[in-house]
């Protein structure tokens, strides 16, 4: 095992989920160590993502706290083996948030993506012009080459989609994201038709709530609901003027996963939602 300054978000929650486990086992700090014939630090270090974990260990681990999930055990295990990949948002490691690479790593690794916005189009069916203007409207705001390195790395996350293996994603965004015009009318339009273009693709889904559904639940809320191997290992993610925020709480899990369904339910049906995006598209 080898010690790191700054584990990932997949990496955390692999500690995260460690932790849990042992507590659930009604196990000590001291206990676990003991099992293994380790010095307690050892396991505080594991369990705050500080030291890398082998997925041998990790399945030493479960045993010793008799986890009786074995999909969960397995996907932990397939977590601590994929510590070893390297993957394209390395390259922005240092030179943007953490938290920017840890959405890139989260929908990776997702079996099943949903999104829902109100006033944005989902980052993951952006154009790079829609993106970047977007970005300009950061306060404070960003030097140039900061926009610029967002923009790429928003791009380069839509690779997520189009890839052979692709996970199933559902887009729920309000019609009041398709009528504000970021970047001005020419940029809106190019963003409206791309919409319509991408929801060809078998895999993506955009549902609009459209402005005659009234007050629905979920107004205001930007969320990204990504779907693990086990529900145990779903997480969601919000967007805030600071920074993304990560939850995989079993309880608030459940409600976002309520929430979501509900907004779906508010939402046209995807043909529809196509055709209201291609009329206001007409309009611009």
């Amino acid at each position: 095992m080898a010690a790191r300054n700054a584990p990932t978000g997949r990496q955390r929650r692999l500690a995260t989920e460690l932790r849990r486990m042992r507590e659930q086992a009604g196990i000590s700090i001291q206990e676990a160590a003991s099992m293994l014939g380790a010095d307690r630090t050892m396991i505080s270090n594991i369990e705050a993502g500080r030291t890398t974990v082998s997925e041998d260990r990790v399945r030493q681990l479960a045993c010793h706290y008799k986890c009786p999930n074995e999909a969960l055990v397995d996907a932990l295990a397939d977590m601590a083996a994929s510590r070893r990949t390297k993957h394209w948002w390395t390259e922005y490691r240092g030179k943007l948030p953490d938290g920017h690479l840890d959405v890139s790593e989260l929908e990776h690794y997702a079996t099943r993506i949903r999104t829902a916005q109100t006033v944005h189009v989902p980052g993951l069916l952006q154009t790079e012009d829609y993106a970047r203007a977007i970005f300009d409207l950061s306060v404070p705001s960003l030097p140039r080459l900061d926009v610029e390195l967002r923009v790429a790395h928003r791009m380069s996350r839509q690779t997520v989609l189009t890839r052979e293996d692709g996970p199933p994603y559902v887009g729920i965004v309000h019609e009041a994201a398709l009528r504000i015009a970021f970047g001005g009318r020419d940029t809106a339009r190019r963003q409206l038709e791309h919409l319509a273009e991408v929801t060809a693709h078998p895999n993506i889904t955009l549902l609009v709530i459209p402005f005659s559904a009234g007050a629905f639940h979920g107004a205001g809320q930007s969320v990204l609901y990504a779907e693990g191997p086990v529900p145990e290992l779903d997480t969601v993610q919000l967007d805030t003027a600071f920074g993304a925020h990560f939850i995989n709480a079993a309880t608030p899990l459940t409600n976002y996963r309520s929430l979501l369904n509900l907004m779906e339910e508010s939402a046209l049906s995807p043909v529809k939602s196509r055709d209201l995006i291609r009329s206001i598209a007409r309009t611009l």
